[in-house]
C-alpha cells in the first residue's frame, strides 16, 4: 500500500472518531474517564506493567463503544422501522460494551484500591 492510500485511510479513521466523539455521549463519558484514570494513574505512580493493564483496558472499552456504535448505525441504516431482530442485534452490541467496562473497572479496582489504602 502506497503512503497517500495510507494517509487516506487514516484521515478515514480520524473522521470516524471524530463522528464518535461528536455523536456519542457514552464514548465522552467514556473519553472523560480515562483522562480520570491517566490523572490517577501520573499521581500514583503506577508501574509499567500497571500501564500497560490500564492501556488495554481502556483500548478495549473505547474500542467496543465504537464497534457497538458502527453496529448500531449499520441496523439503523438497513433497517430504521423498529423489528425485534434489530433490537436484539443492538442490545448484543450493547453487551460487548457493557462487558469491556466491567473488565475495565475490575482492573481499575485491582491496581488501583491497594493504592489507595
Amino acid at each position: 500500500m502506497d503512503d497517500k492510500k495510507k494517509r487516506i485511510g487514516f484521515v478515514y479513521a480520524i473522521n470516524g472518531l471524530r463522528e464518535v466523539f461528536q455523536s456519542e455521549l457514552n464514548f465522552r463519558l467514556h473519553t472523560l474517564s480515562t483522562l480520570l484514570v491517566v490523572i490517577a494513574g501520573i499521581l500514583v505512580k503506577l508501574s509499567t506493567i500497571e500501564w500497560v493493564a490500564v492501556c488495554f483496558a481502556i483500548g478495549l472499552v473505547l474500542m467496543a463503544e465504537v464497534m457497538n456504535t458502527a453496529i448500531e448505525a449499520i441496523i439503523d441504516y438497513v433497517k430504521p422501522e423498529r423489528h425485534p431482530i434489530a433490537k436484539k442485534i443492538k442490545d448484543i452490541a450493547a453487551a460487548a460494551v457493557l462487558i469491556a467496562s466491567i473488565t475495565a473497572l475490575v482492573i481499575g479496582l485491582i491496581i488501583f484500591l491497594p493504592k489507595l489504602w
